[in-house]
């Protein structure tokens, strides 16, 4: 129903603006081959199970039928992480974020998103694929089609 999606869409703007602030630190270079570290294949099992395995206590911030999203904070830094209830919902969900960019750590049925150090330690514990996307350069105030340089 509508009011399902709105939720959904409301937790999504909460994730996408954690996408956009980690995106802003982000150097585009991941360094995802780290010797001796092996990827496991890619986890699954509920939010805290995942939270567990991520060696994190969750900080639950959302708990909708479509979606479960928290907080965590470890060792290897902050991120957040969130459960979906379809694959479907997590790809829309997926699609719309990375208009923000930002650094994703995808499973079946999950997402984690953290500045791209972060993600690669993540990886090493949860498996997943490594999805990255840039800003889109829509800016404030009048769109310009100059070229933006670094």
């Amino acid at each position: 129903m509508r009011t399902e999606r709105n939720r959904m869409t409301g937790s999504a703007v909460v994730l996408v603006a954690v996408a956009a602030l980690t995106s802003c630190t982000a150097d585009g270079g991941g360094h995802d081959d780290r010797p001796g570290h092996a990827v496991p294949s890619a986890a699954s099992g509920t939010l805290e199970q995942l939270a567990e395995r991520a060696e994190c206590t969750p900080d639950i911030q959302t708990e909708a039928e479509e979606l479960r999203q928290a907080n965590c904070s470890t060792k290897y830094g902050r991120y957040v992480l969130a459960t979906f209830s379809t694959d479907r919902g997590q790809r829309e969900w997926i699609n719309s974020a990375k208009d923000y960019g930002g650094s994703y750590l995808v499973g079946r049925k999950w997402v984690a998103v953290a500045e791209p150090e972060v993600i690669t330690a993540l990886r090493g514990r949860l498996g997943g694929e490594v999805e990255t996307a840039a800003p889109h350069q829509s800016g404030g105030g009048e769109g310009t089609s100059g070229h933006h340089g670094s």
